[in-house]
């Protein structure tokens, strides 16, 4: 049962990056459609800003003392 509860953790985990990383693309590309940049500067800040947050995340969630 544990490895199943394990194995909906990571399912719900990548869900959840996958599609923050889709609404993160996105809005990149409507701020540089809006501020009118040439090169996709939020297109690119923002995702990578999404996967610095979530590895800090789960660097914090599996050093937990139990």
């Amino acid at each position: 049962m544990n490895k199943k509860n394990n194995g909906l953790k990571y399912l719900s985990l990548s869900s959840q990056l996958i599609g923050g990383l889709l609404i993160c693309i996105f809005g990149g590309i409507q701020v540089d459609k809006y501020l009118k940049f040439k090169t996709p500067i939020a297109t690119w800040v923002f995702p990578l800003l999404l996967i610095t947050a979530t590895i800090i995340k789960i660097v914090i969630d599996t050093n937990k003392k139990k």
